[in-house]
């Protein structure tokens, strides 16, 4: 019996809650998986599972052990990335989910960077805009705006994304002035579908905070599409200052409401408790504050332009 690797498949099916995705997850079959959790319940003496024909949940026994072996296993592993690393540099693969805003435009040259400082560190990115569970999904870290789906995972705030309403010039010579936030109601919108303020906006300035309901022309999950129909003269749109800063910055768009700013959301890094992969992603994380932090220069760009108006307290905000 191989002890550590029965009580990794332990771990994570009780993570999971799915013997075929754990087997996934590891790059094994499914009956690896059972024979492995089953040599344990027999070594150990008890059932740690009850299993049925479509769920498999923990028994008392096995929740009672769980977090323990867990915290076990979690340390046994950082034990041995430690003494692999002590032959030179970190070394491994890191799963990585992130948004499109994020990783499209920054990430590429942030790797670039990174992989020359740790260049046997690897990595799988996903990129899309679901909010996922990286333990059910089998990632080592998530980049996202939004909370955590469980509160199994932690959550690490990286740095916040500040939002602009911003038109072609063209468009915005066609059509009325935008000088307050209720002047955008006259306008084509496209706004970004899954903020949780749906078409509720709340506008700062330092002397007044105004609510506005806006209903869009169009909705869309995909910040970059959204910046498309901007640049076709199409309306005005709201986008994350990391998305659009290059083109606000070339005159392609213009920023719009520039004494009012709207509350920033963060990207914050998403993992697993009992992370496998702890020292790499600690690695990983803090080298993304670093490059980011504590203004990103997408912001900073724009805040010396006059093209940005950060909230006087952005941790608070």
């Amino acid at each position: 019996m191989d002890y550590f690797n029965c009580l990794d498949a332990f771990v994570r099916v009780a993570e999971v809650g799915n013997f075929t995705e754990v087997a996934r997850q590891l790059g094994v079959s499914r009956s690896v998986v059972s024979s492995r959790i089953q040599q344990l319940e027999e070594h150990v003496g008890v059932t740690l599972f009850h299993r049925s024909t479509r769920n498999v949940s923990l028994s008392q026994v096995g929740q009672s052990y769980y977090e323990e072996c867990a915290q076990l296993l979690a340390r046994a592993n950082e034990i041995v990335e430690g003494m692999r690393n002590t032959r030179g540099s970190p070394s491994g693969i890191l799963r990585i989910h992130g948004l499109p805003g994020l990783v499209l435009g920054h990430m590429a040259s942030f790797l670039r960077d990174f992989t020359k400082k740790y260049p046997a560190i690897q990595f799988d990115f996903v990129v899309n805009d679901a909010v996922v569970d990286p333990v059910k999904e089998g990632f080592d870290c998530a980049l996202q705006l939004f909370a955590p789906i469980s509160d199994d995972l932690i959550q690490r705030r990286l740095f916040p994304v500040h939002r602009v309403f911003c038109a072609t010039p063209a468009y915005l010579a066609r059509h009325p002035a935008v000088q307050i936030p209720h002047d955008l109601e006259r306008h084509a919108l496209g706004l970004y579908s899954r903020y949780p303020n749906k078409d509720r906006w709340v506008f700062h300035s330092p002397d007044e905070t105004v609510e506005v309901a806006l209903t869009p022309s169009v909705k869309s999950n995909s910040i970059h599409f959204l910046k498309e129909i901007a640049l076709e003269d199409m309306g005005i749109v709201c986008l994350p200052t990391f998305v659009c800063a290059k083109e606000i910055q070339s005159g392609q768009l213009t920023p719009l409401l520039t004494p009012y700013w709207l509350a920033p959301y963060w990207v914050s890094a998403v993992y697993p408790r009992t992370q496998r992969n702890l020292m790499l992603l600690r690695l990983f994380l803090d080298e993304l504050l670093l490059a980011f932090t504590p203004t990103p220069v997408w912001d900073s760009a724009l805040v010396s332009e006059g093209a940005l108006v950060l909230p006087p307290d952005t941790d608070e905000s």
